[in-house]
């Protein structure tokens, strides 16, 4: 009976030195709480946070498509002044399907996560269809505040550096788009690559 009790102290002992040195170990990767997305474009550097407690599927859909470098030579294919800058879509990546821009994705689509989080200034939400679960990759930056998307798109994070890259993107040239919207940039506003990194790694 001792003995048992002996071995079983002895393997707690061992687990819990175990997970001390599991915890210690620098190189394990920080919560998706604690990242952030460095969005680096031909007009700069923007970084965001994430607001995982009020839309935690979206922060994950988003985290997983950039750590698989889905974002990586896409662009911001529909620019409003005053109103936001949209990307993610992979169709930009090929010129050739340019009247196709804004339709691309992943090949699947995520639940709307609508929560509280106001739609002003440097807020970066899901772009979706008329279909409240349609979104997938496309995302926006807020240019400026618009209260009627309020609980109608899921709001998922904001800009803590880059104000000033998103007012230089938000005041590119643009010209009709295939639907005549006045949306479509001038010139090539790629997004070469959004790498997710523990938020302390920033300065």
């Amino acid at each position: 009976m001792v003995t048992a009790m002996k071995r079983l102290l002895l393997l707690a002992l061992a687990l819990s030195s175990l997970a001390s040195l599991r915890a210690a170990d620098p190189a394990k990767a920080a919560p998706a709480s604690d990242e952030v997305a460095v969005i680096k474009t031909t007009d700069g550097t923007m970084v965001a946070e994430f607001w995982r407690d009020a839309a935690p599927a979206t922060v994950a859909n988003f985290i997983k498509l950039a750590k698989a470098g889905f974002y990586d030579g896409t662009a911001f294919h529909r620019i409003i002044a005053g109103f936001m800058i949209q990307g993610g879509d992979p169709l930009t990546k090929d010129p050739s399907k340019e009247d196709l821009w804004g339709t691309g994705g992943p090949g699947y689509s995520i639940k709307a996560e609508f929560n509280a989080h106001k739609h002003v200034r440097g807020v970066l939400s899901m772009a979706r269809s008329s279909d409240p679960d349609s979104a997938g990759s496309q995302f926006f930056l807020m240019l400026g505040p618009t209260p009627q998307l309020d609980g109608q798109y899921t709001a998922f994070g904001q800009l803590i550096k880059g104000d000033d890259v998103l007012e230089k993107i938000g005041a590119t040239p643009v010209t009709a788009s295939s639907s005549g919207e006045p949306s479509k940039p001038t010139k090539c506003v790629e997004i070469k690559s959004i790498k997710i990194v523990p938020r302390g790694s920033i300065k």
